[in-house]
């Protein structure tokens, strides 16, 4: 038997799909206005911000919190927080060398001690602050110091006029203490300013 191949028409050809269409509403200008002021986005809040979307305007701008820095806070901080660490493992081990430089040798190294402990605390926060980018915890930092040098300064004077006796080590203390204290509050008054919108 032979067999005779079937000539069946071959299919039409199915017309391709139409185009997507893009819906007017959401290309027209005013409808968009209309939908982010229904959304509350696009104006100003009450910082002064333009959010773009709901979901910065619910989280929060993130750049608002970026910190503007003073040129060479982070050197500071940085320069500050190895001098303390220095003088207070200085204050820690050899007591009574630290002591001698300032004040004359009849003091206990318990106390020196205790003051190189207390140092070195201090030498803690200002290592936090080199590695912190919120504004709060530097601004905190710098005035920890501050307040620290502006102390030292004062304890060291009176020390220093009941001794009556003004060495050469002591009066670099004093003038280190009052340099400290400058730069610090100068930084400290640069971070609390408000930066500037242009």
């Amino acid at each position: 038997m032979e067999t005779t191949p079937s000539l069946s028409p071959t299919p039409p050809p199915t017309p391709a799909p139409p185009p997507l269409m893009k819906k007017h509403s959401q290309s027209d200008l005013v409808s968009r206005l209309k939908t982010r002021k229904v959304l509350g986005v696009g104006g100003e809040d009450d910082d002064g911000e333009v959010h773009r979307s709901k979901i910065s305007q619910v989280l929060g701008n993130e750049s608002k919190y970026a910190v503007r820095e003073p040129i060479g806070l982070r050197a500071w901080i940085f320069l500050s927080a190895v001098l303390f660490t220095l003088i207070a493992l200085t204050a820690l081990v050899f007591p009574s060398q630290l002591y001698e430089v300032v004040f004359e040798p009849s003091t206990t190294s318990i106390s020196i001690r205790l003051y190189g402990g207390a140092l070195l605390s201090i030498s803690l926060i200002l290592w936090n602050g080199v590695y912190t980018a919120e504004k709060a915890v530097m601004q905190w930092t710098l005035l920890t110091e501050a307040s620290y040098c502006a102390l030292q300064f004062l304890v060291t004077s009176v020390s220093l006029l009941e001794l009556g006796s003004l060495s050469d080590g002591a009066l670099w203390l004093l003038l280190g203490e009052v340099l400290l204290l400058l730069v610090s509050l100068l930084y400290h008054y640069q971070l609390g300013r408000r930066a500037k919108k242009i």
